[in-house]
């Protein structure tokens, strides 16, 4: 089973040298654990896909720490500078032009690669190796995103070595996706980063294009299911709207703790008064504790404009019914 290492100093040498020989390690960063490989060594590539079951028709993100980093992989957009003065470090990738030395396993066969500068342990990862990191979130292919070690742990503990635990992600769902290479800068995946966020740096509109049909992907998380629990889960905006009898076998999900509620209702939320911020973060990792102890799952929609949009857009992907 995969070591989980505490956030210290010998923790952290241990998995720069992991990583500098060629092993994948999850990582912990602000939106949800990553599955990480060195950018240069192709066997950790396939190590990642690998594990994770990944089709590889979906590209993988790369993860800088410096701008020296960035410049490596990527060439550089003049909209760069203004978006990472404003969201970087932090929860936005920015697809742009990708340099010759990022293998087309990276980035599905497209000349574009996708980047981001993250905070927290993942980058000080990344300064003190000195090289770039592929990393997808760190659970098997379309399963819930995992938030904690524990989750990593549970579903690929024995498929990997070490885990850094740098406790429960403060976002909680994967960083917004925005290309640079199209007419438009155009939203791949919704995220942390608001598409009203994103207009009001660049002062231009955003378009938005969150799904790809066939063949290989621009970025991750553009796929119709993803993010998925095994346990079958269907979509609500009113409570009213539930059904009028509601089994023990059956769980219900709310977006904040409502007027009153009986335990044996088998009633849980997101958030104690709603906030959009406390939902995101939570979302995944009470789908984690739940999942597989009920035979349904009825959740709470997010009211659908900022950061709710994208926390929908992960709980419509996880009900799709369609591969």
């Amino acid at each position: 089973m995969a070591l989980i290492l505490p956030d210290t100093e010998a923790s952290m040498d241990r998995v720069v040298r992991s990583l500098s020989e060629g092993d994948v390690v999850a990582l912990p960063t602000e939106t949800v654990y990553g599955l990480a490989g060195s950018i240069f060594q192709d066997d950790a590539i396939r190590t990642i896909f690998s594990v994770k079951g990944r089709p590889l028709i979906d590209p993988l993100i790369v993860h800088v720490g410096d701008f020296d980093q960035l410049d490596g992989v990527a060439i550089r957009d003049p909209r760069l500078d203004v978006l990472a003065n404003a969201f970087w470090p932090g929860p936005l990738t920015l697809v742009m032009k990708k340099r010759p030395v990022v293998s087309d396993l990276i980035t599905a066969g497209k000349d574009t690669v996708a980047v981001r500068m993250p905070q927290g342990l993942f980058r000080q990862v990344l300064q003190r190796l000195q090289v770039p990191l592929a990393a997808p979130s760190a659970n098997p292919f379309g399963y819930l995103s995992p938030t904690e070690a524990i989750h990593v742990e549970r579903h690929l503990g024995n498929r990997i070595g070490l885990i850094l635990d740098g406790g429960p992600c403060e976002r909680g769902i994967e960083s917004t996706i925005l290309d640079l290479t199209t007419p438009m800068p155009t939203v791949l995946r919704l995220g942390p980063v608001s598409v009203e966020a994103l207009q009001a740096v660049l002062g231009v509109p955003v378009l938005t294009k969150t799904s790809e049909c066939h063949g290989a992907q621009t970025a991750p998380g553009m796929l119709k299911k993803h993010y998925s629990p095994q346990t079958p889960l269907t979509l609500f905006d009113d409570p009213s709207s539930l059904p009028s009898i509601l089994t023990e076998r059956v769980a219900v999900v709310l977006q904040q703790r409502p007027p009153s509620f009986t335990p044996e209702t088998h009633t849980y939320w997101l958030s104690e008064q709603g906030k959009l911020e406390e939902v995101a973060q939570n979302l995944f990792a009470l789908l984690q504790k739940i999942d597989r102890k009920y035979t349904h799952i009825f959740i709470q929609q997010s009211p659908p404009s900022g950061l709710g949009l994208a926390i929908n857009d992960r709980l419509q992907r996880a009900a799709s019914k369609t591969p």
